[in-house]
């Protein structure tokens, strides 16, 4: 590393020392050389460059205003060359070097700046040959950590060998994959999954408390920022061999963060063929044992279902939702199914010794900690005796999860709870459901789709809006009389009269059973 400590050291330069400056800033490192006899070099030195001159400025300034030029612009220090006119430094230079903590270096006349030019190329070209020989010795042991399975935590380990640094890797649902010397807490990791949301994602993100701001190093799968590679520390406290050895890591951990996604993507693609096989009935009964056995379940003994969803639909936040449930029955000790359907997440689990209610109300609390300020609700099913049993369960436990979502207060209950005629739709199969929806709906469908008329749509409509006829015309944008026309024309096709209350709940049973018979 180039500084001025460096150049002392070599002895061809025939250096000499003659203002030191505060404690290490002989040490410090330096960008490289800059050769002025300018006045006031200011405007052309960068920061953290050293000063080479042979005082040719000193009948133009004086030392003291040279040497204020000098530390303004951020310079390492002074190298002043002697020669035959200028047989010694200037005392009044040394004294405005010490006035100012600026390190001051005398040269002899023998020895050209040159020289020292040389040497700091010299150096400057050792310490890239290190770098880059570091670099390979740490992809080597990065690459061997990855390929032997050691996983995210192998790669902080080759890092910490190297730098002594408290390290943590976050990913955008907040989970913590592995740490070294640090550890995160839940809102401390949900300020960084929220970072990593920005777009473009920040430098640095403010931790909170003793911590306070850390590094963020980027981790990317496929094309997306899916985790950070976190460093408890300012990137100003960074040096430069440290911010590049993060870097080099991030990159490798990008191999692991896409192995994990393209495994958690096996899994939750499995978890979903789960339901299909429990919503199929008879059909692929024999294969849910198997299925639940692969995630740790055990099929022999009673099991039970829980659904999840947020209030306010929006299923833009379902995968965060799907972790967050996974990692509550995880931090339970709890074998657990987790599989996010199109609306909520489903979980199906051994029954626990915990009652339902109060399993589910601690789940709502571990959400709600993740997701402050959104309602969340979880509907239970009957418990089912055997793993071929479950399909009644789990149409229970949805039914009453999008139940509770349409209701004020009211944030867990079973299927049994809400006393709602989906109750005794749900305890149908599925082709009876459909046999009646079918029944009803048939001849609306046939006719809309000759005649492109609307028919199901408009029914749909008036009944959502309690049979008030302008309402439902002014939210199909249509004039009353051809609302009326219509539902002449589903009267006919139905045999029911949708101004009768006996037929609008036929009408209605056909909507509500289609739903449930498309699962």
């Amino acid at each position: 590393m180039l500084s001025l400590a460096a150049l002392l050291q070599d002895s061809s330069l025939e250096l000499e020392l003659l203002v030191a400056g505060p404690t290490g800033e002989l040490s410090r490192e330096a960008l490289w050389v800059h050769n002025t006899e300018l006045p006031d070099p200011s405007p052309y030195v960068r920061e953290g460059e050293i000063v080479l001159t042979n005082g040719l400025w000193l009948h133009e300034t004086t030392p003291a205003d040279f040497t204020r030029n000098v530390r303004r612009a951020g310079a390492v220090g002074i190298i002043f060359g002697l020669r035959e006119q200028t047989s010694e430094t200037p005392p009044d230079l040394i004294d405005a070097c010490e006035q100012l903590g600026l390190p001051l270096l005398e040269i002899s006349v023998e020895v050209p700046f040159t020289a020292v030019t040389q040497a700091a190329s010299a150096m400057h070209a050792d310490q890239r040959r290190d770098a880059l020989v570091g670099m390979v010795r740490r992809g080597d042991a990065l690459a061997a950590a990855i390929s032997h399975g050691a996983g995210a935590s192998g790669v902080l380990a080759v890092l910490k060998r190297e730098h002594d640094l408290p390290l943590v890797v976050v990913d955008r649902m907040a989970r913590s994959l592995a740490s070294a010397g640090a550890e995160l807490s839940q809102e401390q990791r949900r300020r960084v999954a929220e970072g990593l949301a920005r777009h473009p994602p920040p430098l640095e993100v403010d931790l909170g408390g003793e911590e306070g701001r850390a590094t963020l190093f980027l981790v990317g799968a496929v094309g997306d920022t899916d985790a950070a590679l976190l460093c408890l520390k300012p990137v100003s406290e960074l040096t430069r061999q440290e911010q590049e050895a993060l870097e080099q890591s991030a990159r490798f951990l990008s191999l692991e963060v896409a192995k994990q996604q393209a495994v958690l993507a096996i899994e939750l693609r499995f978890a979903h063929e789960l339901l299909d096989m429990i919503l199929s009935g008879t059909q692929r009964a024999a294969e849910i044992p198997d299925r639940l056995r692969a995630f740790g379940v055990d099929p022999t003994g009673e099991l039970v279902l829980l659904t999840t969803a947020f209030a306010d639909g929006d299923e833009s936040t379902l995968p965060g939702l799907s972790d967050a449930v996974a990692g509550f029955f995880l931090d339970q000790s709890l074998a657990v199914v987790v599989a996010a359907g199109s609306q909520d997440v489903v979980a199906v689990l051994q029954r626990p010794r915990q009652q339902h209610h109060e399993l589910a109300e601690a789940l709502l609390r571990a959400i709600a900690k993740r997701f402050p300020g959104r309602r969340a609700v979880v509907g239970l099913g009957e418990p089912a005796a055997t793993a071929q049993a479950l399909r009644q369960p789990l149409i229970q436990s949805r039914e009453a999860c999008q139940v509770l979502r349409r209701r004020q207060g009211q944030t867990v209950a079973s299927f049994k709870d809400l006393g709602t005629h989906r109750l005794l739709l749900g305890l149908q199969d599925t082709e009876t459901l459909r046999s009646f929806a079918d029944g009803v709906l048939q001849p609306l469908r046939e006719y809309d789709r000759r005649r492109d008329a609307e028919l199901e749509p408009t029914l749909r409509a008036f009944l959502q809006y309690d049979g008030q006829y302008a309402a439902t015309a002014s939210a199909l944008y249509v004039h009353v009389n051809t609302l009326r026309n219509r539902l002449a024309k589903i009267t006919e096709l139905t045999g029911r009269d949708t101004g009768r209350t006996e037929d609008r709940v036929d009408l209605y049973l056909a909507l509500e059973a289609d739903g449930l018979a498309q699962g």
